[in-house]
This record gives C-alpha cells, structure tokens and sequence, in this order.
C-alpha cells in the first residue's frame, strides 16, 4: 500500500497536509502524534471511510477508490474507535459478521470453520453463546478483533485499539496484534497515542505532526530521544528493555 499526497481540509482548515508513506506488507505500522496530528484522519481515508480531497492511496496497483466494495471488504478491514453495535448480538453472531464479503446472510460451512477458528484464536469459546453486552471491555474487544479474523484479510487496520482498556487488557490486545502479524501474515495498520506499546510492538513507525509526517522507519529510527522530544513538546528518556527503545517523558 502506497500513500501519497494525501490531503484533508474541513471549513477551511487543512487537517492533513501532502501525506506520502508506504506501508511495509507483513508488519506492524503505527501511526502515533499528538491530539489533532492527523492520524485518525488519515487512517480513515486509507480505509475509505473519509473522503481525500487530493492525493492517492495505491493498493496493490489501483486506486483504493476504483475497488469495488465487496473484493476490498475481502482484502482489508477496519475496526474504529467506536465500535458500539445495539443489536442484541452472541458473540458468535457478531464474529459471524466477519463472513458476510463472502456469502452475506447464507452462513456456508466454510464460513461457519472460519468462525469458530476466529473464536477459538481469540480464546473465546467459552463466550460464544454469551450476548456481547454482557462482556468486559477487554472480551469485548477481543470478539471484535475475532470478528477481523473471520474475515480473513490481508491488512488490518486498528484505530486505537487499546482505548478504554486497562493496562492489562491493553497489553494484551498489543500481543494479539503481534500475533496476527507474526502467526497470520496481517499487514497490522494502527492508530497509538501510548508510545511505549507502539515501540515494544511494532514493526515500522509513522510520527505524524500537525497533519504531516514528520519522520517514518523502523521503531529504531524513529523512536529517539530528539525525534520524540520534538514530535510531543516534552523532554523524554530513552531506555532499552528487550532491545526495544522505551520512554520516560518528564
């Protein structure tokens, strides 16, 4: 996936400004900044939930706007902050949801194995009788991401996925993600404001900055006392735990 030149503007006020990347194919990326840096926003035109006012997002070879809904449903999916559905709803009904690019309302049985091994990855087959309402926010979040899985596509992308969570459920929604990549093959696409899970999980980093990108790499390159000091306006340290560059900002 290529971006390039992507631009937003709402009443006047340009939000994302001239955005270009390319997103490595089997790895984590995170896009992390400040409040109003743009990320969400550029997520959502890469998703096609935002339209762009100018530039181009290249997928696999063709404008992300000339494909049809029903193939890109197959190849790419979405999870955004708000993920609140009010129907009554099983968890096994929600994750089934995940089939429908496929076979729409006619469950198959293939769809039906796509399901419950989306389940049984997520480690909720215990829950999968249970009505979604009735779930702690960290299951809740995990029959989502179960939900993705079944639908089996090559990227994912993520718009904060640890929002609302404790850090326990947190840290393991960032191992899930590590795992779709690592186990799975996804291309993982995340929005993060907490900047330590982004270092310690990801493979790739985009550091957007009032609606730019103001440095992409690997976590090494862009995860740096003056790049970090920079990007938020406070003084950080630098620490290396695992190999991986985490943070202390005072």
């Amino acid at each position: 996936m290529v971006v390039k030149e992507l631009t937003k503007s709402y009443d006047g006020k340009t939000v994302v400004n001239g955005v270009s990347f390319q997103i490595p194919k089997g790895k984590v990326t995170s896009f992390i900044g400040p409040n109003g840096a743009g990320k969400s926003t550029v997520m959502g035109m890469i998703a096609r939930l935002i339209a762009r006012d100018e530039g181009l997002v290249d997928f696999d070879g063709k404008d992300i706007a000339k494909w049809k809904n029903k193939e890109l449903s197959k190849r790419l999916a979405i999870l955004t902050q708000s993920n609140h559905i009010q129907m009554k709803l099983t968890v096994g009904e929600l994750v089934a949801f995940g089939r429908f690019p496929y076979s729409g309302n006619h469950v198959t049985a293939e769809d039906q194995k796509m399901i419950d091994q989306a389940i049984h990855y997520m480690e909720l087959d215990d829950f999968q009788d249970q009505f979604i309402d009735e779930l702690s926010g960290g299951q809740r979040q995990r029959a989502y991401i179960a939900m993705v899985i079944a639908q089996d596509t090559e990227y994912v992308l993520l718009d904060e996925p640890t929002n609302n969570l404790d850090i326990y459920h947190a840290t393991n929604m960032m191992k899930i993600v590590r795992r779709l990549c690592d186990e799975l093959g996804k291309t993982m696409i995340l929005v993060l404001h907490e900047i330590n899970y982004a270092a310690f999980y990801s493979d790739y980093i985009c550091a957007f900055a009032d609606g730019r990108v103001m440095k992409f790499g690997t976590v090494e390159e862009v995860m740096t006392r003056e790049n970090l000091s920079q990007l938020y306006h406070v003084d950080f340290e630098i620490l290396n735990i695992e190999g991986k560059p985490l943070s202390i900002y005072y």
